[in-house]
């Protein structure tokens, strides 16, 4: 059977129309743009100790502790702890982000190397760990900025006063909570808090 041109052209305008109703429906290629959203708090990019790109949005869905940590403080054997703690519930839905800063008592002068290197060879870290950033003054990176404005919890706002200060996220992306230098990882108050929230 021989078609015409036009009815040709007929049908390939239908088919067309048809596949773009079908897209429109969601039958077709999803868009970049229908990814479930970032939440806020987590909605940043970042640099990993060996320097490659990292988008804290990786994490949603779990629960988040950030923590600045330097090698040459008073609570650098914290790191056992939170090495501790990754070990007991990663497998549950937490993890813990450490992000190294010489902002407190220049006690982090080292390259990112030496400081994976250190982390590593002495307290066995295998959490994930960060390029050295700036969490105080006008300076401070953008993801301290927002914890240090307390995640939209005037409650919750406040500066970094020490190392190894502890921002817990939920597993919504939301800011819960911010324990100081001298709450031990592995405290009955802060494994309390963690397993509330797994």
């Amino acid at each position: 059977m021989m078609w015409s041109t036009n009815r040709i052209a007929a049908i390939a305008i239908t088919l067309t129309f048809a596949s773009g109703i079908v897209a429109m429906a969601g039958g077709g290629p999803r868009e970049q743009g229908s990814k479930k959203a970032c939440p806020p708090a987590l909605d940043f990019m970042t640099k990993t100790i060996d320097g490659a790109d990292k988008s804290l949005c990786d994490y949603s869905g779990n629960v988040v502790v950030i923590v600045n940590v330097a090698s040459k403080c008073g609570y650098t054997p914290q790191y056992k702890g939170l090495e501790e703690l990754n070990a007991k519930y990663r497998e549950r839905g937490l993890r813990v982000l450490g992000f190294p800063s010489n902002d407190f008592g220049g006690q982090e002068p080292g390259t990112e190397a030496e400081i994976k290197a250190f982390c590593t060879s002495k307290f066995g870290v295998t959490f994930d760990m960060f390029s050295k950033v700036t969490v105080k003054g006008e300076g401070k990176t953008p993801l301290y900025a927002f914890l240090t404005a307390g995640g939209g919890d005037p409650s919750l706002a406040g500066d970094v006063k020490w190392n190894f200060q502890k921002y817990v996220i939920d597993r919504n992306g939301k800011l819960v909570g911010v324990f100081s230098t001298k709450v031990d990882p592995m405290s009955p108050e802060f494994t309390a808090a963690i397993e509330k929230l797994l």
